[in-house]
């Protein structure tokens, strides 16, 4: 069997996804395919080296040293097509640890931050959490497509808007948003001097048809005016290994973030994330060319299913491992929704709602996993369904 097809019994092994079930849906035998890790084994040049480092057996202070650093410019380059500078990077155990901190350094209380609802839910946390405010800017449905509202996007940013948070590739719609649309924001963005602030652990699940490109790379002024948070996380399995890193051009901002990181005890990333970082990067392209066809076919295998075979709808998407499912055809409630899905269906699904008050009848599926875990999830809808 193909390294995308083998399942691996992820039970009794502290799995947020796997070892939870029964705590968040009520039930043994719900098939989990909320949240967003994959059950898929990290590449095996990642493995080998997490062994070998393991096999050495001294876990004491680690330094992420220049070779790591050029492991991620020249990834950045190679995939994104950004020319960045190692000392532009600011690493933390995750990038919404990196959310709070950019939130903290470079806005204050009662600040104004937009974002882009139905979005990934952190993001209202950590604006919330330390007390500043919410503007929303919601997305609009072409068709089955979501797109921005600009007209919206710019009379928020002429109340005032400090920052922004930008997440591309956009979770939970799927989202990459084209070179024409991050010119549009970055432009108002300048015109108006909104900090962008921009979540990107998605880059590099693109569909193989699609291209990422870094809002921080659209212009000289606009790199001079973001900060960029990234991880190989998403991208290669490795969320529980805690490293990710952000990418700041400009040195006052990089500064303010770093002293915020400093304040609150942060000093570089762990042995084995430092370790796994760098061989993914260095080693794991053809691994995730491997993966991004795989995604892919299982995107369009769930759409076509439950299109098919039901009135529920897929909204169109460009890339992650993560399908935004319009279940208005139901006629629930999002409790009633949850309801359906946990004790009919058997599945386990992100709730809509949990994303934004406009997707209380939207669920997220999570297809990161071999082709036969994806049919039974999503055969026991259809199922599910037909006996309604």
């Amino acid at each position: 069997m193909g390294i995308f097809e083998t399942i691996h019994n992820r039970k009794n092994t502290r799995s947020v996804k796997w070892d939870l079930v029964k705590d968040l849906f009520q039930s043994e035998d719900v098939l989990p395919m909320w949240v967003a890790d994959m059950d898929f084994q990290a590449p095996e040049a990642v493995n080998q080296a997490l062994i070998e480092r393991a096999t050495h057996g001294i876990y004491g202070y680690t330094i992420v040293d220049e070779s790591v650093k050029s492991s991620i410019v020249n990834w950045i380059s190679k995939r994104h097509h950004w020319k960045i500078e190692s000392h532009w990077l600011s690493f933390s155990p995750g990038v919404v640890t990196t959310l709070h901190m950019a939130i903290q350094a470079l806005t204050e209380p009662d600040d104004a931050i937009l974002i882009q609802t139905p979005v990934y839910t952190p993001f209202y946390n950590v604006i919330e959490a330390h007390n500043r405010k919410i503007v929303r800017n919601p997305l609009i449905l072409d068709g089955n497509k979501y797109m921005i509202d600009f007209l919206d996007f710019e009379e928020k940013l002429k109340q005032g808007i400090k920052a922004f948070i930008l997440c591309n590739p956009h979770n939970p719609v799927g989202r990459v948003w084209t070179k024409e649309e991050l010119e549009k924001m970055v432009t108002l963005c300048e015109e108006y001097n909104v900090l962008i602030i921009s979540d990107e652990i998605h880059s590099d699940l693109t569909f193989p048809n699609k291209k990422h490109i870094s809002i921080a790379s659209i212009s000289e002024e606009i790199a001079n005016n973001s900060v960029t948070c990234m991880a190989p996380s998403k991208t290669f399995n490795l969320a529980g290994l805690q490293a990710s890193y952000a990418i700041t051009p400009n040195k006052i901002i990089r500064e303010k973030l770093d002293q915020q990181f400093f304040t609150q005890g942060f000093h570089g990333l762990n042995t084995m994330g430092n370790t796994a970082l760098e061989a993914a990067y260095n080693y794991g392209e053809e691994w995730l060319d491997g993966l991004r066809e795989i995604i892919h076919s299982h995107y369009h295998f769930v759409k076509d299913k439950l299109e098919k075979h039901t009135k529920l709808r897929v909204s169109d998407g460009d890339g992650t491992y993560l399908v935004w499912i319009d279940c208005s055809s139901l006629n629930l409630d999002a409790k009633g929704l949850k309801k359906f899905f946990n004790e009919e269906a058997k599945v386990g699904l992100n709730a809509g709602v949990d994303y934004g008050k406009e997707a209380e009848q939207y669920m997220r599926m999570n297809i990161a996993c071999p082709k036969e875990i994806l049919e039974e999830g999503v055969y026991r809808i259809i199922q599910a369904l037909q006996n309604r």
